[in-house]
């Protein structure tokens, strides 16, 4: 699948692994993967304030992932999802409910703490499986296009077709999977 994707789809799929590994993640997310699309400037033709959107997909996970309709839904059974993460970092601390796992270390990690000497981030970060429905998601979506190539907005597209916080921030700002339909045909 892999032979299809753009140099910089490419390089989005590594930078999203370099954002798992950064966030201290135990896999790499959709999250992850558009974080790396920011990064690379591949939502900037479509006007797309980087700032903000990271900000807000912050925000989301600080409310432990859930979206807007969990919230609603919740709340609709009297439960306040506000209230109960306050609560949470309360007890437990400032953003308990976006808080990486913990991270094991190797005999050659502790060495080279010990020395001073940096350790090198090389550890292997999986691909959970939305991120991996969504690469596979990127690929129909070319096919159906007739695209040969599978680019950034094409994992954007993808994104974008699936329910969730992802999706969710970026309808907020704007991107949509008609505009961004459009952009890609442009």
């Amino acid at each position: 699948m892999f032979e299809r994707f753009t140099t910089t789809a490419r390089e989005t799929v590594v930078g999203a692994v370099g954002e798992a590994r950064q966030a201290g993640a135990a896999a790499v997310t959709e999250e992850h993967l558009l974080l790396s699309l920011l990064a690379l400037g591949a939502l900037d033709p479509l006007g797309v304030d980087r700032t903000a959107v990271a900000a807000d997909l912050a925000s989301a996970r600080r409310r432990g992932g859930m979206t807007r309709a969990d919230e609603e839904a919740l709340a609709g059974l009297g439960i306040d999802l506000t209230e109960i993460v306050s609560r949470i970092e309360e007890t437990h601390g400032e953003g308990a409910l976006s808080a990486p796992g913990p991270r094991r270390r190797t005999l050659g990690a502790s060495l080279r703490s010990a020395l001073g000497r940096p350790e090198p981030d090389s550890r292997h970060v999986p691909f959970a499986q939305g991120a991996k429905k969504t690469l596979e998601r990127s690929l129909r979506i070319a096919l159906a296009r007739k695209d040969r190539h599978i680019g950034p907005l094409h994992l954007l597209l993808a994104l974008l077709s699936h329910p969730g916080t992802v999706s969710e921030v970026l309808t907020d700002h704007g991107v949509t999977y008609d505009r961004t339909e459009s952009a890609l045909a442009a």
